[in-house]
């Protein structure tokens, strides 16, 4: 067991990276502390770095920071990575975002390519997927989601061009810039047609999940032949990335989506479900095909590498396990519900190596039924809970997690997440995991949707601005769960002069 809070166990020391863990593979779950909810203390409140420091030791925490950011060349954060065929001119990412603001048949809007520019312009020289793309209608997440059909092509090709245009016109070139898509179905979570409408398609019965869905039977239940079917549409979807001129796609195995449920299909009889090689059939299939139809094509994975049961609202709306889970089925989870064992994780891993894929971004659990474990924030999503436990302690677990799967497979190129809940201290941490080869690049999500450019700044040496870091109001969360785009509404100007804020606010105040 290992676990990111300091203890009187013996521990082990990783010499290279300079983290120390508790030896073995599989992770605890922490002891929720008995307070309430809302007396954990914002991060906003913790002015110096040392206030910092003095809250992750008040936790028990173990987590890198340095005091002094570096800046230029010289940053750590600024450092190339060198792939196989490509270069990553530094180490922030943007991570992949489910968008609510495309057309109905599967196209950009002019708020998407809003999107994309600002992650142009945002200093990070990897954009991981840019966006959650499905590879056919009914993979949609909600009924604006973007489609990678040949109709959609040429629209989708051109968000590429806006984000590299500005990427060029602010930083000079985009030689050392990696642009990829990622191809999803969402399975369990998909709204193809109406936002209020779930018609789920799914792996295996989940006795957690199951009744969220109105599903009583095996009606939704997708046959082997329906997943070789869809291993043949994210080939063709895959195909006509390359031919976009994205440099890699991301086959997405997480958070809950039908990927990720495969993985975690224990419980399914037939060719994709009980060993291992079953459940990684669904993802060697769809690689064995891009390898032989789209040769030129480089292929990332972004992996829940550890899972919780889901969690409902108790009643004081703090989350608590939902009883009838069966842990059995939690990808990287420990049999408990409760806690990780990174084993599993770490044969995909090297399954990810015998397939000659480099890249990897790892977070954990899903947006939907465990979120304070996969996206720690101080304030829930409308349909959330409160977090039962200080939300540090979640970005920590994820940063752990991801250093000891670095550590046992340190020829992967591994983009970490879970960092904007650390807001003004982020770049404090960022540096020193990459600096101690906890991971090979920092991720950044709802954090550039109010502070596209945090990258440069950080790199540049510049002053934080403090009015742009997001703060986990969860809006962004909050607005496409009820229908209305996605965005930040607290912070960026731009949305708050939408009308869709006054529609947010009278919805937030009604809850």
């Amino acid at each position: 067991m290992f676990s990111v809070f300091e203890t009187a166990q013996t521990r082990d020391r990783d010499n290279a990276g300079g983290i120390e863990y508790l030896g073995g593979l599989a992770v605890d779950l922490f002891v929720f502390r008995e307070e309430s909810p809302m007396a954990y203390p914002r991060i906003a409140s913790l002015k110096t770095h040392d206030q910092f420091i003095s809250r992750l030791a008040e936790l028990g925490l173990k987590l890198p920071s340095d005091e002094n950011v570096q800046q230029g060349e010289e940053s750590p954060l600024a450092q190339p990575i060198q792939l196989k065929h490509d270069v990553i001119g530094n180490r922030f990412c943007i991570l992949p975002m489910e968008g609510w603001d495309g057309t109905t048949d599967g196209k950009p809007s002019e708020l998407t390519r809003r999107r994309w520019k600002n992650f142009g312009i945002s200093g990070a020289k990897l954009i991981w997927g840019g966006e959650a793309v499905a590879v056919r209608h009914d993979g949609r997440a909600n009924p604006n989601q973007l489609i990678m059909t040949e109709s959609n092509l040429a629209s989708i090709e051109s968000l590429r061009h806006d984000l590299v245009a500005a990427h060029e016109e602010r930083f000079g070139n985009s030689d050392d810039l990696l642009v990829g898509l990622q191809l999803t179905h969402s399975g369990r979570f998909a709204r193809p047609n109406e936002k209020a409408r779930a018609e789920p398609l799914i792996a295996q019965r989940n006795p957690g999940l199951d009744p969220r869905f109105g599903i009583t039977d095996d009606s939704k239940l997708l046959s082997d032949d329906d997943l070789k079917r869809l291993i043949e549409d994210f080939i063709a979807a895959a195909v006509r990335s390359q031919r976009a001129g994205y440099r890699f796609v991301d086959v997405k195995h997480c958070h809950g989506y039908l990927g990720h449920e495969l993985l975690g299909g224990h419980d399914r009889a037939g060719e994709f479900g009980g060993s291992f090689e079953n459940r990684t059939r669904f993802l060697r299939d769809i690689v064995a095909g891009i390898r032989s139809e789209a040769p030129q094509l480089e292929i990332g994975v972004r992996v829940s590498i550890f899972d919780f049961v889901p969690y409902k609202p108790g009643n004081d709306r703090v989350g608590i396990p939902e009883p009838n889970a069966n842990p059995k089925l939690m990808f990287g989870g420990d049999g408990s519900g409760a806690g990780m064992d990174l084993n599993d994780p770490s044969r995909l891993m090297s399954l990810f190596e015998s397939l000659g894929i480099e890249l990897v971004c790892s977070t954990a659990g899903s947006p939907y039924y465990n979120p304070h474990i996969q996206r720690p924030a101080y304030f829930p999503p409308s349909d959330g809970y409160q977090p039962p436990e200080d939300p540090l302690v979640g970005v920590v677990r994820q940063i752990q997690a991801t250093a000891k799967i670095k550590q046992m497979h340190p020829n992967l190129t591994i983009v970490g997440s879970g960092y904007t809940y650390l807001q003004d201290w982020l770049p404090n941490v960022g540096q020193a995991v990459v600096r101690t080869g906890m991971a090979d690049s920092i991720g950044l999500g709802r954090m550039v949707l109010s502070y596209p450019d945090l990258p440069a700044d950080v790199i540049d040496g510049n002053v934080m601005t403090r009015k742009k870091v997001c703060r986990t109001f969860s809006d962004c969360t909050t607005a496409p769960r009820n229908g209305i785009v996605s965005g930040c509404y607290p912070l960026d100007p731009f949305y708050k002069a939408m009308p869709e804020r006054k529609q947010l606010a009278a919805l937030k105040s009604d809850g």
